[in-house]
């Protein structure tokens, strides 16, 4: 396993520490992050990161948050989030296990 992969992974992992500041869900379950890239040369992530709603409050708390978390990481010194509509956020991007939480919270998933 090459090292940009080895990272991708330990940071894909990361994001599962990063809420919705609604619901708690991780922006991974829920289907927010579209794709991460890890660049060895200048130690960045380059996310890709959509959002149920163009009008979501959360937005600016969301990209917070994953800045933060992503910047613990050792191998990280830079993150920058790119905020995509394409693909179109929709309800069948939510995994299975944050479906199973929503519904414990009564939350319609």
């Amino acid at each position: 396993m090459s090292e940009s992969v080895s990272v991708e992974a330990r940071l894909w992992q990361a994001h599962q520490d990063v809420e919705d500041p609604e619901i708690p869900v991780s922006v991974v379950n829920l289907g927010l992050i579209v794709s991460l890239a890890y660049r060895t040369d200048d130690r960045a992530v380059d996310v890709e990161l959509t959002f149920t709603a163009m009008g979501c409050p959360a937005m600016d708390f969301i990209q917070d948050d994953i800045r933060e978390r992503l910047l613990q990481e050792p191998d990280v010194d830079e993150v920058r989030i790119e905020i995509v509509w394409d693909p179109v956020w929709t309800r069948a991007r939510i995994r299975e296990e944050a479906r199973a939480t929503m519904r414990r919270l009564g939350v319609v998933a």
